[in-house]
Parts: structure tokens; sequence; C-alpha cells
């Protein structure tokens, strides 16, 4: 049976709160009623749906095409990773956004929230895009930026391993396999290294467009983490880096426009990874226990 829904706006800009407007659960909710609304809001609170993992699991299943993952995170379902990035605040950014691997979606489920804080961050780049400066939005449209880093090869191993279907052991894939997979990316560059690691360089609009439509969005990971992971150089696509005065510029707006996702027990969240980028405060509560997916959809019809 189809669970019924009533939204409400969340927060001050598109964002909607969706509620059970009947009975049923989290996976019955329609998935292109929920890519439909995702579309016009950028993300949704999903709330009152007594969720679990495996209604949290279906949902994600039934609405995507496929996932894809985080291969420094281990796994609770068969889409489900555990969020697990220390205790501090974490930046802005959109889910694998400084690699060539970024999602089209971004899932959260909320199975213990915070006694206080904690909250996860959104922050839609099209309202990012729109309040920066000309001389931002300038030097920003110009050119690409680039992120270059380093990646053991557990990671890098991981990453195959799905990627290629889990059809073959992650210790049996070899670099090899890994740069003819790269050869479909564009502006994706990867050197093998000594110790089995590799550094690549992927190169992408800072604001690009969304798997919903043309329209510019700022979303990226300029501001983002690197928990797990050696802190990536981000320069534009000609070598030369971002001023302190544009990365000031950034962080003034996106701090302005940025909103709290206030979790309750049994909450879900999705977010159009490809237009909010997204964060979180500092954790002061160590029993908040969120997990995450990441997956991609059919890009609807222009």
């Amino acid at each position: 049976m189809s669970t019924a829904t009533k939204t409400t706006p969340y927060g001050t800009g598109s964002g909607l709160l969706v509620e059970p407007a009947g009975p049923g659960g989290l996976d019955g909710i329609d998935p292109k009623e929920l890519r439909d609304l995702l579309s016009q809001a950028g993300f949704l609170l999903l709330r009152g749906f007594g969720a679990d993992m495996d209604a949290f699991t279906a949902l994600v299943q039934h609405t995507s095409t496929s996932t894809t993952l985080d291969p420094a995170r281990d796994f609770y379902s068969e889409v489900a990773q555990k969020v697990d990035a220390g205790f501090d605040e974490v930046g802005l950014h959109t889910e694998n956004g400084n690699s060539p691997f970024r999602s089209h979606l971004a899932w959260f489920f909320c199975e213990k929230a915070a006694s206080s804080g904690s909250q996860t961050t959104v922050c839609d780049g099209y309202r990012v895009w729109d309040a920066l400066s000309p001389r931002a939005r300038t030097a920003f449209a110009a050119q690409d930026i680039v992120y270059s880093r380093y990646v053991a090869e557990p990671q890098w191993r991981a990453m195959a391993h799905h990627l290629l279907g889990r059809t073959k052991p992650a210790d049996e894939i070899g670099v090899e396999e890994l740069l003819a997979l790269a050869g479909q990316l564009p502006g994706t560059e990867i050197v093998p290294q000594d110790d089995g690691g590799v550094r690549y360089s992927f190169t992408t609009p800072a604001a690009g467009t969304t798997v919903f439509g043309p329209r510019p969005s700022f979303a990226n990971s300029i501001l983002g983490p690197s928990f797990n992971y050696e802190k990536p150089t981000i320069t534009f696509a000609d070598g030369t880096a971002l001023s302190p005065q544009l990365l000031a510029e950034v962080e003034e707006v996106t701090a302005r426009l940025t909103e709290n996702l206030d979790w309750q027990d049994g909450d879900a969240a999705v977010i159009d990874n490809t237009r909010v980028m997204h964060g979180r405060r500092a954790i002061t509560d160590p029993h908040r226990t969120i997990y995450n997916a990441l997956s991609y959809i059919e890009a609807p019809a222009a």
C-alpha cells in the first residue's frame, strides 16, 4: 500500500518536512512522488513514519537505480553506512564531491538523535550561487576547480570492488583495472604510487548543473572535511590557488545560508547531492547514531 504524505516548509529556503497523512511506513512512499518533491525542495526531512533500518534501506533501493559508497566506512545494511567522522564540526561538502564518484542523492537515517546540538547542516547551492558577488561568480564560472590527493590501497580497492559490481574480491583487483575505470570518468587522472596507493586529480565545475536541471548550483567540497583521508589540494584548473578573499566570501555566504536538520529518533532525510551541500555541527552527544546511503537516479527527461 502506498503511503500518503503531507508537506510543510522546513527552514528558510525551499526544504520540506514530509510526514504521513495516513497509515503506511517509510518504505511505502511513492518513489516518483519523492523524486518530484526533491527536485523542487533540494532536501526533504521525513518524519513520523516509524522508520527502521529495513524500511530506510527499502526506500533507498526503490527510489534509486544504483548505490555507491564511502570506502572508508562499514556497511550496516545493503546500502547504509554508519556516519563516523569524529566529534568536531564538519564543513559543508557534497558526498564524494572531491572525486569522480559523487552520488546524485545523499540519504540519512537517524536511529538515535542527540540530546543536544550535533545537527546535520544543509546549504542550498542555488541560494549560494545567487548570493555570491558578481566577482566571485565570474571567477568560478571562468574555469573549473581541481581536487587532488593520495588514496591508500585498501580504500581504492574497496571502491573498485563496488564499481565492478562486487564480482571480484577486492584484494584481487589490480591497479590497471582502476585505471581502466578512471578512463571512463571525464576529468579524472590517476597515478599509481610505489606503496600501492594512488594519487588522483579530478577536474569539475565549482557551480554545475544538477541531476534535475540546468540551473547552476554552487555545490562542491571546497569547504569539506578530510576525515579518514589526506586533505586534498584544491586549485583552479590553471593551477592557481583560490584566493583568501574568494574563500572568505564563500565561507561568509554559506554560513549565512546554512540551516540545521534537528534530528528526532526515526527521522530520515534525502538530499539532492548535486545541489545541496551538507555538514555537521560539533558532536556534543556521543550516543547520536546516524547512517547514510549514497545513490544514483535516472535523470529526468529534459
